[in-house]
C-alpha cells in the first residue's frame, strides 16, 4: 500500500473518531450477537481467495482466530465445489475474531485495502468470479458506517487508479469452509498457488504492518 493510501486511512480514521465523538465447518454461524466471548467482536470481509487472506490477517496481534468460509449467497450449506461454480452467489471469506482493545475495526480495513487490488470487479488476479468479489459484510451500524466512510473518502481522493468497486453486503450467514481449506497455507506451503500467489501477497503484508504483528 503507498504512503499516501496509509496517510488517508489515517486521516480518515482522526475524522470519522472525532465526527463521532461530536455526534450522538457445514455448520452456520449466527452473526445476531456482539461482543463475542465477553470482550471480542467479529468482523467478516472478502478480498479474492480466503487462503490468501487468512494466513496474513492472522498475524495481527489481537487477531484470535481467523476462519475461511461463504457469505452473501443463495441456499444452506454450500461447498467448495458449488461456490467455485460462481452461481450461487456465495463470497470467499473470512470472518475473524479480534481483541478492540488491541486492534479496531480501523485498522482491519487498512490491512483488508492493504491484501487485494479493490478496484477488480469480482476477481483477484486469475482468480475469476462472484465468489473472489470484494466484499464487507458489516456485523453493526458502526461497522457499516466505518467501511462506507473510508471506501467514499478513498475515491474522492483518487487513492487507487481507478474506483474502489468494494461492495458493502448484508451479513446474514457464515458458513465455515471445509476443514482442509482452514490454515491451509501454513499446512500446504509447498502448493504452487500457495508459492506464487499467497507467499508474495504475505512477504508485502508483514513488511507494510511489521509494528502491527503477533
Amino acid at each position: 500500500m503507498s504512503n499516501k493510501i496509509m496517510y488517508l486511512f489515517a486521516l480518515c480514521t482522526l475524522v470519522f473518531t472525532s465526527c463521532q465523538a461530536t455526534s450522538n465447518t457445514s455448520k452456520p454461524v449466527s452473526l445476531a450477537t456482539l461482543p463475542v466471548n465477553g470482550d471480542r467482536e467479529e468482523a467478516i470481509m472478502a478480498a479474492g481467495c480466503f487462503w490468501c487472506i487468512e494466513t496474513s490477517l492472522g498475524l495481527l496481534e489481537g487477531v484470535d482466530t481467523v476462519i475461511s468460509g461463504y457469505i452473501g449467497g443463495k441456499g444452506a450449506n454450500p461447498t467448495y465445489a458449488q461456490v467455485t461454480t460462481g452461481q450461487t452467489g456465495y463470497a470467499e471469506a473470512v470472518k475473524i475474531t479480534y481483541d478492540p482493545k488491541v486492534i479496531s475495526y480501523d485498522e482491519l480495513l487498512k490491512a483488508f485495502f492493504q491484501l487485494h487490488d479493490p478496484t477488480q470487479l469480482n476477481r483477484q488476479g486469475n482468480d475469476v468470479g462472484t465468489q473472489y468479489r470484494s466484499a464487507l459484510f458489516p456485523l453493526n451500524a458502526e461497522q457499516e458506517e466505518k467501511a462506507d466512510y473510508y471506501i467514499s473518502q478513498l475515491n474522492a481522493e483518487k487513492a487507487y487508479d481507478k474506483p474502489i468497486v468494494t461492495t458493502i453486503e448484508k451479513a446474514d450467514v457464515f458458513y465455515p469452509a471445509e476443514d482442509y481449506h482452514q490454515d491451509y497455507f501454513n499446512k500446504n506451503p509447498g502448493n504452487s498457488y500457495c508459492q506464487f500467489v499467497v507467499q508474495p501477497k504475505l512477504d508485502k503484508f508483514k513488511k507494510v504492518f511489521a509494528d502491527k504483528l503477533k
